[in-house]
């Protein structure tokens, strides 16, 4: 495979916009902004306190500032002044108290800091994972039961923390439940043995605040609630997937991606963490922070506004085992870690292939000090197969457009689980998110079949779940007063005008209130952003953007529990709101062992009006994993998107300027006959008469 680092200045015109916007009010912390943001909390404290901060984060203008700035920027006209701030979430070391402070550092001064309320709890960190691991392997208690299970001398134990959920029963202190498995005790020198091959009975949980093991469960492993202590363990096979396991193909050709020009996007920098991207038309800046990872700012086309703000707001993945103390497994894995903190450094000719242009980024680790965070994304140019095409089988002319996409992606791996996530862009106006997911199914022992999971290894259970996601969109088109409709497509009933039952029509419902909606298959309900003070020069219909979600089945948990308390996003495809600063997570600000009653369902429920004004969109999607051996050892990529289509948006085809398909660009291998079908013509003559002719 060919791939090359690539990184393109911007066109004069844009150089000149980057330029004017050295410190952008958008562009990410700096390490120095992280560490004076950390300064002037600690400042409140005496110098003997020690802090764990969980986030030192860009806290974003607020909309009415920067919607003027970004005008102006765009305008060349003159840009407000707007102060640079920072949140910042922490504890206070070893105990429960747990801080929001809002640090402004244009000024110097910390405007905002108070402690939450009980059972607020703030994600887990790097450093605090960790130790849980420590405290869990070296417990007294935890010792002395692994030793009942008289595994083999040099047996390398293994415990995956996870954030303890919620279930209403003693769970208010901040906690994690740990499953522990061992790397094959066969090969103990392989470090990178996969060890969810091995999963044990025991499962210790750890109290964050004293750093000690509570409590030790035990797992089942039959078919109800029954568990019994640990057994001498009869170890299974090892079913590894790297590479050296395996008997590789050798009937595999290389696939080189080469652009012996280079890449077509352009990259600039503004500042030490701001990046603007310009291809085909299109014109965003990306952003990255702890919890979200990506997220993209004023998306325009052929500076068009379209998106003020695009991000991955949350996701759920919610277990269908009902048995303690698996009952309480729903990862939220951007609230309860974050999708910054858990990308990945990612390798060229690997993750990514072609002419390919990295982002760096800096967060801040649990003392509050930067840390920067290599590669975490990718941006590059592929080839997605035709665009369009039109062949006039009367003369055998064929005009053929390939379809270019730009993808900026990232990886994120969650213990288990890796969700390669991409914004992809396309030179027809149309954005897509991607997800796919991969990586190892979240195992546990078992001795029998049971219907709520798959027996996917000798011993090993993989339960059921599902993967449920939710899409933030900030619509800007053609400006921030937007409606969102939805529309239906119905059979006309019979009558003298619809003789034979064949016709149908389109109608339109506008959503005039906040709340939560859903896809009807049958009808083709289609939801639409419009904006109706932008006007189609064609046919007059508003400009706007369709939502093609893929349908999937929402939370299964009962409305009562706590799954679904508290992914307040995940019983609808789509929610509304009015726009309100700081309404960024749809499940919520702290999702850890959280209550619900805070997030998008709650926002909803104010019942106010969203149509011809400022709105935000969340966009769910996600799919029903029902667990396979073929997911094991490692699964196969699953692929969800969603795409944003322009409606009306253009007078055109807005693709129809790209240069054509031909062999002396693309320069395959091989080429097919030309089509050429026998056709009939008719041509008018001198005094009106038409004769027909064939053609070959």
């Amino acid at each position: 495979m060919s791939t090359e680092q690539v990184s393109l200045p911007l066109r004069s015109s844009s150089v000149a916009v980057a330029n004017r916007l050295s410190s952008h009010p958008l562009s990410p912390l700096t390490a120095a902004e992280i560490t004076k943001a950390v300064q002037l909390v600690q400042k409140l404290y005496p110098a003997s306190t020690s802090l764990q901060y969980k986030a030192v984060t860009l806290e974003e203008p607020r909309k009415a500032e920067l919607v003027p700035y970004l005008h102006a920027e765009h305008n060349g006209g003159r840009k407000p002044n707007i102060d640079r701030r920072a949140f910042v979430a922490y504890y206070i070391r070893n105990t429960d108290k747990f801080h929001e402070a809002s640090v402004n550092l244009s000024r110097q001064r910390v405007e905002n800091n108070f402690r939450l309320g009980p059972g607020v709890h703030g994600p887990g960190d790097a450093e605090e994972i960790l130790l849980v691991e420590k405290v869990a392997l070296e417990d007294e208690g935890v010792k002395a039961e692994i030793a009942k299970l008289k595994l083999p001398k040099g047996t390398a134990v293994i415990s995956d923390p996870w954030i303890y959920g919620s279930d209403g029963v003693n769970d208010e202190q901040r906690m994690y439940q740990c499953f522990l498995y061992m790397r094959d005790p066969n090969n103990p020198s392989n470090l990178d043995s996969n060890h969810y091959a091995f999963p044990l009975t025991i499962s210790p949980v750890v109290d964050t605040v004293q750093a000690k093991v509570i409590r030790i469960d035990y797992l089942p492993t039959g078919s109800d609630h029954d568990v019994k202590e640990p057994e001498p363990f009869e170890i299974p096979p090892a079913n590894e997937y790297s590479p050296e396991h395996q008997q590789l193909r050798t009937d595999l050709k290389p696939l080189n991606v080469v652009q012996p020009e280079g890449a077509s996007f352009r990259v600039a920098e503004v500042g030490e963490t701001g990046r603007v991207l310009e291809w085909q038309k299109w014109f965003f800046r990306v952003g990255f922070n702890q919890r979200e990872g990506m997220v993209l700012y004023d998306v325009r086309y052929d500076n068009r506004n379209i998106f003020y703000r695009m991000s991955l707001s949350d996701m759920v993945i919610p277990y269908a085992d009902p048995r303690h103390p698996f009952h309480k497994k729903a990862a939220f894995d951007l609230g309860d870690a974050g999708a910054g903190v858990m990308a990945n450094n990612l390798k060229l000719g690997c993750d990514c292939l072609g002419s390919i242009h990295y982002l760096s980024a800096v967060l801040s680790t649990d003392k509050g000090e930067p840390w920067p965070m290599e590669n975490v994304v990718c941006i590059h140019e592929q080839d997605a197969g035709i665009g369009w095409k039109h062949t006039n089988y009367r003369t055998g002319m064929a005009a053929v457009v390939r379809r270019r996409e730009l993808v900026v992606q990232s990886i994120i791996t969650v213990a288990n689980y890796e969700y390669i996530m991409a914004f992809i862009f396309n030179q027809a106006g149309e954005v897509k998110y991607e997800v796919r997911a991969t990586g190892v199914v979240s195992t546990q022992p078992t001795d029998v079949e049971v219907p709520w999971g798959t027996i996917v290894h000798p011993g090993v259970l993989a339960a059921h779940h599902q993967h449920i996601f939710s899409l933030r969109v900030d619509p800007a088109i053609d400006g921030h007063n937007n409606r969102l409709i939805y529309e239906e497509a119905h059979p006309m009933p019979r009558s003298d005008f619809n003789p034979h039952g064949v016709g149908y029509t389109v109608e339109q419902t506008l959503i005039g209130k906040s709340g939560g909606f859903d896809l009807d298959v049958d009808s083709n309900r289609t939801f639409k952003i419009q904006n109706t003070s932008s006007r189609n020069p064609i046919n007059g219909k508003p400009v706007g953007y369709s939502i093609k979600a893929p349908v999937f089945q929402k939370m299964l948990a009962d409305p009562d529990s706590f799954h679904h308390k508290r992914a307040e996003f995940a019983d609808h495809n789509i929610y509304v709101t009015k726009y309100r600063d700081g309404e960024l997570y749809a499940g919520g600000k702290y999702t850890n062992q959280s209550r619900g009653g805070d997030g998008v369902r709650a926002w909803a429920k104010r019942n106010e009006n969203v149509a011809d004004t400022d709105l935000v969109v969340f966009v769910q999607f996600g799919l029903q994993h029902i667990t396979r051996v073929e997911d094991f050892p490692v699964m196969p990529c699953e692929i969800i998107e969603v795409a944003f289509k322009p409606v009306n948006f253009f007078d055109k085809n807005p693709a129809l300027d790209v240069p054509p398909s031909n062999q002396q660009v693309n320069q395959s291998t091989l080429l097919s006959e030309q089509h050429h079908q026998p056709s009939l013509e008719a041509k008018v003559g001198e005094k009106g008469e038409v004769c027909c002719s064939s053609k070959l």
